[in-house]
């Protein structure tokens, strides 16, 4: 327990903390939830309230809090060491957790570079796509310097993964700051661009993407999608078989595909990853998130040996990558990644996760009576329910009535911690979660939505 008074932590951390993708004005206007330690499926905040965690404390906790064999496995190697470069230096966990990874990933993604979040996997990733072209065959494909990505894709905040994002609310600012390349739109059945319904259209967002790709070949890299859940976007669900035909796309117009997993990946869609469902082998992939079981920040960029020769060569040729960051393959974090996923193999948790989602599935049907949930989107343990001020119009609230925020207060006041990206209200369970509480996560959350908007 805090040896601070509950008043006091308050008034710091409104004074000195300043919150990421928080409006600091409203923020400080409320009572701060301050959590101070977790177990299982809660939260625990410094006066002992209890809250399920019904996002993953972002997306990122797959075995729930204060996991005994996570804590052992972080105890047992900071005992021998915390932090050593991967600079020309190797570590244990390291070694192992790269083999460990080509192994469950997709086939071809042979070679493993870590970094330390899905903005930074993101990044990499696209350094090595535009290298790779420069260094390929000789320089003979060096007009290929542009990426193609979809409407509203969100693939972190720094500058090369924002270059590749499509949402304005968070991207508008920093345009000047940004290379450009290709946008195609992204396959929002609710909201369809083409002003078709789902089901019933003719894939005009396929034939987009295959126009621009075709038109531009010459100077496209590579192509990067979050495969079948464009996720801050609003849980945007691709529709079957969009995945499969972009791969075949880039593979016909000599383009590389990034499969950013960063947050579908380790169990969320229902599979290990979510490009398995597809059949999809990418030449690059970006995993963290759910990586270390919600532990520790690690990340990794995967890539094949066709990709990874390229980078091949003398000293004086300067073929080397020159990236990394100073906690590149950190030895805590790749333990606890290596435990986190020989308990995911153990216990059955893609299985186990299956089930879960087939009762959320139908849990959540009874959203459709509420007058104001315009749609239902869901992809195994990852849901997003759209709130709309006009179910027959599909009018979104305003911003100015923050209807998302409302939904989420109330929540906490009946012990939910949720979050919302604009109207959309997300759910995203932590993945071992019982049934019990994944039962008391929907039913607070469908009170709360009630409450706010009826």
């Amino acid at each position: 327990m805090t040896t601070y008074p509950v008043e006091q932590l308050s008034r710091w951390d409104k004074e000195y903390v300043w919150h990421p993708f928080t409006q600091m004005q409203e923020y400080r206007r409320e009572e701060p939830l301050i959590i101070e330690r977790g177990e299982g499926s809660f939260l625990i905040d410094v006066r002992g309230n209890r809250y399920l965690d019904g996002i993953s404390s972002l997306w990122v906790n797959v075995h729930g809090h204060n996991h005994p064999r996570l804590n052992l496995a972080l105890k047992n190697q900071l005992d021998h060491i915390a932090h050593s470069t991967l600079l020309g230096l190797a570590n244990v966990p390291s070694i192992k957790l790269a083999k460990k990874l080509v192994a469950i990933t997709p086939p071809g993604l042979n070679k493993v570079f870590y970094s330390d979040a899905g903005a930074t996997a993101v990044e990499i990733a696209i350094k090595i796509a535009f290298q790779y072209w420069q260094q390929y065959e000789g320089g003979r494909y060096k007009t290929k310097t542009k990426f193609v990505s979809l409407g509203e894709a969100y693939h972190g905040d720094t500058i090369g993964s924002v270059s590749v994002g499509g949402m304005d609310l968070f991207h508008a600012m920093y345009k000047p700051l940004l290379f450009h390349g290709y946008q195609i739109p992204a396959p929002f059945c609710y909201r369809c661009s083409f002003g078709q319904t789902a089901g019933s259209c003719r894939q005009e967002c396929l034939t987009v993407a295959e126009q621009v790709i075709s038109t531009h070949t010459a100077k496209i890299a590579a192509l990067i999608i979050e495969p079948l859940v464009q996720g801050a976007a609003g849980m945007i669900v691709q529709p079957p078989g969009y995945l499969r035909r972009l791969r075949e796309i880039c593979t016909r117009h000599n383009v590389l595909l990034i499969c950013d997993e960063v947050a579908v990946g380790f169990g969320r869609t229902g599979t290990l990853f979510a490009s398995e469902q597809e059949g999809v082998h990418p030449d690059l992939m970006c995993v963290a998130k759910g990586l270390t079981g919600g532990y520790l920040p690690l990340a990794a960029t995967l890539t094949t040996d066709k990709v990874f020769d390229a980078f091949l060569g003398d000293h004086a040729e300067a073929k080397t990558f020159f990236h990394g960051h100073t906690y590149t393959g950190n030895p805590l974090g790749c333990a606890v990644a290596l435990e986190s996923i020989r308990l995911m193999e153990e216990g059955d948790l893609i299985n186990s996760t299956r089930e879960k989602a087939a009762v959320l599935a139908r849990e959540l049907e009874r959203f459709n009576e509420l007058e104001h949930v315009g749609e239902i989107r869901r992809q195994g343990m990852m849901i997003g329910i759209e709130l709309v001020k006009n179910r027959t119009t599909k009018e979104p609230y305003p911003r100015e009535m923050n209807i998302g925020h409302q939904v989420v207060l109330h929540a906490r006041r009946n012990g939910l911690i949720i979050r919302p990206l604009d109207n959309v209200i997300v759910l995203m369970p932590i993945l071992a979660m019982s049934l019990e509480e994944l039962k008391q996560v929907v039913d607070i959350t469908y009170a709360s939505i009630k409450a706010v908007t009826e």
